[in-house]
């Protein structure tokens, strides 16, 4: 994979999202790993991209009235095929981490980077993810800077799950040569 001057992975199909902003500082030294599934359970459809493009019918599922008012994004997501998908360019904020702290610091959208894996916390996720994974986080270390990657379940306990019991985190450190999560 290869990341170009703007942010974006070339290897990545991009779909631009609204929902970012400048980050405050420029150092970017964490990785937060998240799951979603929309509708919830269901996989392969356009609900991720419409949510994170302002552009989800509430109309559409019943869930989706629930959550069609919402402004939030990730930088990246993971298709079950492994198919990489890029909505934020890694030097924006995207709107991910919610309220959250790592390490003592507070909002971690200010200097973390998102990726979303499709899938639940109820179910594994599959190999062809976490080729992908790896390789976007390799990447992501070289030409980012990142220094720890954790999921979204430790910076926000209590109030978020995750990527979930499922997670493979031996499997991810094993491939990107850190232990982890980092917290």
């Amino acid at each position: 994979m290869t990341l170009d001057g703007g942010g974006w992975v070339k290897e990545a199909q991009q779909l631009p999202s609204p929902n970012c902003d400048s980050y405050p500082q420029p150092a970017v030294p964490l990785l937060v790993i998240h799951n979603i599934s929309l509708p919830p359970y269901r996989y392969g459809g356009d609900g991720v991209a419409q949510l994170f493009g302002n552009r989800l019918d509430p109309a559409a599922d019943p869930y989706y009235a629930t959550i069609a008012h919402l402004r939030v994004s990730a930088h990246f997501f993971i298709r079950r095929d492994g198919r990489l998908l890029q909505f934020v360019s890694t030097r924006q904020r995207a709107w991910h981490a919610g309220v959250s702290q790592w390490r003592g610091r507070e909002r971690c959208n200010d200097f973390a980077l998102g990726i979303e894996l499709e899938g639940c916390d109820f179910e594994p996720f599959c190999h062809a993810q976490y080729r992908t994974l790896a390789a976007l986080a390799r990447l992501l270390q070289r030409e980012c800077g990142i220094e720890a990657i954790t999921g979204h379940q430790h910076i926000a306990p209590g109030r978020k799950t995750d990527p979930g019991p499922y997670f493979d985190w031996p499997r991810l450190a094993a491939a990107v040569g850190r232990a982890l999560p980092e917290n």
